[in-house]
């Protein structure tokens, strides 16, 4: 080629950069999809009525013969056509993943829209329409409609693969499941340059069809045979109805392959409309749990919450964003937030201002150490309901040097909280405990064990507000969960690290955690701790083992270093200790712990200190003994770790 051939040549780089601003343009607009289908719609609806005079009458005459009311029957024809689309559900659909159902519609629209037209106009005796025009029309249209839907959906394909063919990279995948969710993953993903080789399905009957033009190559264990895999870069579970323990088990075989895992969101997601099948994911912690999740009876819970004040402490963390957004859906008069991060109060505020605009929501920097500023911060807005979820959470960060700070928190927090809430008039008071109260070894167990007391006590002394504890285990994906971090580790090539290889913890997820909370406010009585019956415990390693299998590695790639059991950390937690005595409540699952009744003489002692210790420089080791000392006196059952 000459040097001139060269220059004119277009450049690779150039023409993939064209399609992405391409890509990006389109994906601007796709929130206005909507009217800008009717619009098009209305102008291809209005062209086919011209081209259609222009078959009936010729060149020389399809302007001079028309009638001098064509303009008019034309738009009424158009307002028809748009008339039919809604009422058909035509702008809902998208036009990168038209089909037959598509055209099935626009049939039915056209033919609907075009018996109308013809109708009105002989009726109202417009003879000087044609009435070949009147038959015609909809033909036409039906047949543009279609044509301008194939041409939007060549060019994205077009697009998306010049993108894909851009990047070099090359994504085949085989897919576990063969249902509904398979049908419409293999529609969404081959226009993003994804190549679907084949699907694995138990089901017998699917076994040698085709879904989507791709074969199912057999049952699941069919992925144990590396033939059937050999091309594959990628495995997806597209499973979303099934049982967890179903899923459990396709995400062990896909583990085996030693490729990468997806998966697609699960079946709530999708029937809320909060993500299509398509929008593939890495695989969850909570997709490891292998059991069913708690679903608590909410009945109740809205009759308790909804047309009510409600204040959330800790708003803007793990549990306390949870409870907001579960509370935002039951219909609160106002949403009071308290919160002593500013970021996370702004991030939880704004999302709040985007799902539920008509919600009366008050920001307020916050800190539960604060009695005189609780007290009039409670005062002024009364709340009904409180949910304490502030707290200081981490074991070894507080086990050293921060003693003296997680006993001003998580117990005097408690403390002004509660006592602010009773004075102010509420009528619910729920504070989030954990597991870790339960024969504390670490100072931050004792601290909530603490705080389970005072609330306790404030049950005595208060009795027109009911005060609920709630314990929980461990909650996936919260703030110092261990999970983010074996992702970390696992995306830096390792090692995985873990305390100790017989280390159990039980799990649930931030939903099911919020709506236990809330489930305590609508059952619990005042001075009940409240827990959750949550299964067998899980093997940390094994978690860690899952999720380096499931990122397309094996534990000889990424090894697993123990490390030891940090500072205050028991091999294993409990939710009830040996001394309470358990009584089930109406909600399956959720039981009531009758705490043995305990002198508070030393609590009022230990609260009276800690807030004369305010003052104190942090990270002083004498504090660190002295609030040990005093929490021993207050919790007997505490023993700290050697």
């Amino acid at each position: 080629m000459s040097a001139q051939g060269r220059r004119d040549a277009p450049a690779p780089g150039r023409a993939a950069a064209f399609w992405r601003r391409l890509d990006v343009a389109l994906a601007r607009i796709r929130p206005y999809r909507e009217p800008l289908s009717l619009a098009v719609d209305a102008l291809v609806v209005a062209a086919c009525w011209n081209a259609t005079y222009l078959f009936r009458l010729g060149f020389e005459r399809w302007i001079s013969a028309r009638p001098g009311y064509d303009v008019w029957v034309m738009l009424g024809v158009v307002a028809l056509y748009v008339v039919a689309n809604l009422a058909f559900r035509v702008p809902q659909s998208m036009w990168r993943f038209s089909g037959f159902a598509e055209v099935q519609r626009l049939t039915l629209a056209c033919l609907v829209a075009g018996a109308v037209a013809a109708a009105v106009v002989m009726g109202l005796e417009l003879r000087k329409v044609p009435r070949a025009v009147l038959a015609l029309h909809p033909v036409v249209s039906l047949m543009g409609l279609i044509l301008v839907r194939i041409l939007y959906r060549m060019t994205y394909e077009h697009a998306r693969s010049r993108i894909a063919g851009a990047a070099g990279e090359v994504r085949r995948a085989l897919v576990l499941g063969a249902g509904e969710a398979a049908r419409l993953l293999i529609a969404g993903l081959q226009p993003q340059g994804w190549i679907v080789l084949g699907l694995f399905d138990d089901d017998r009957a699917r076994q040698g069809a085709r879904i989507g033009g791709v074969p199912v190559l057999g049952p699941l264990e069919a992925l144990a045979d590396p033939a059937r895999r050999a091309t594959a870069t990628h495995l997806i579970v597209a499973m979303p109805s099934a049982t967890p323990a179903q899923r459990r088990r396709a995400l062990e075989l896909a583990a085996g392959t030693g490729l990468p895992v997806l998966t697609v969101p699960g079946a709530e997601e999708l029937r809320e409309g909060r993500a299509r099948v398509e929008r593939l994911r890495d695989i969850e912690p909570e997709d490891l749990l292998g059991r069913e999740p708690v679903r608590l009876d909410e009945a109740g819970v809205a009759a308790a919450l909804a047309g009510r004040t409600v204040l959330v402490t800790g708003a803007g963390g793990s549990i306390g964003s949870e409870l907001v957004r579960q509370v935002a859906r039951l219909g609160p008069a106002r949403l009071v937030l308290l919160e002593l991060s500013e970021f996370n109060l702004y991030a939880i505020e704004q999302e709040l201002r985007e799902q539920h605009p008509g919600l009366e929501a008050v920001p307020l920097i916050a800190d539960v150490k604060d009695a005189a500023g609780l007290r009039a911060l409670f005062a002024q807005w009364r709340p009904q309901v409180v949910f304490h979820a502030a707290a200081y959470k981490h074991v070894p960060l507080m086990e050293e040097r921060n003693a003296l700070a997680a006993l001003r928190n998580n117990t005097l927090g408690t403390w002004h909280a509660a006592r602010a809430a009773a004075e102010a008039g509420a009528e619910r008071f729920v504070l989030v405990s954990t597991d870790k109260a339960v024969n504390p070894t670490n100072v931050m167990g004792a601290t909530k064990r603490a705080a389970e007391m005072v609330v306790s006590r404030l049950a005595a002394l208060h009795p027109g507000t009911r005060f609920v504890a709630v314990r929980f285990g461990n909650v996936l994906g919260s703030s110092g969960s261990v999970i983010p971090k074996f992702k970390e580790q696992i995306a830096r090539g390792g090692p995985v690290t873990v305390t100790h290889p017989d280390i159990i913890r039980y799990f649930m997820t931030i939903p099911e955690a919020a709506r236990l909370v809330l489930q305590a406010a609508a059952v619990g009585a005042s001075g009940q701790v409240m827990v959750l019956d949550m299964g067998e415990p899980v093997r940390i390693v094994d978690l860690a083992r899952d999720l380096i299998r499931l990122s397309g590695h094996t534990v000889e790639e990424i090894g697993i270093e123990f490390t030891g059991l940090r500072p205050g950390e028991k091999l294993y937690e409990e939710l009830l200790a040996a001394a309470d005595d358990t009584l089930p409540t109406a909600v399956p699952r959720l039981r009531v712990a009758r705490l043995v009744e305990r002198p508070h003489a030393d609590l009022e002692e230990l609260l009276a200190w800690a807030e004369a210790a305010g003052g104190h420089a942090p990270g002083d080791r004498a504090d660190d003994e002295a609030t040990r000392e005093r929490l021993r006196a207050v919790v007997p059952e505490y023993r700290p770790a050697a």
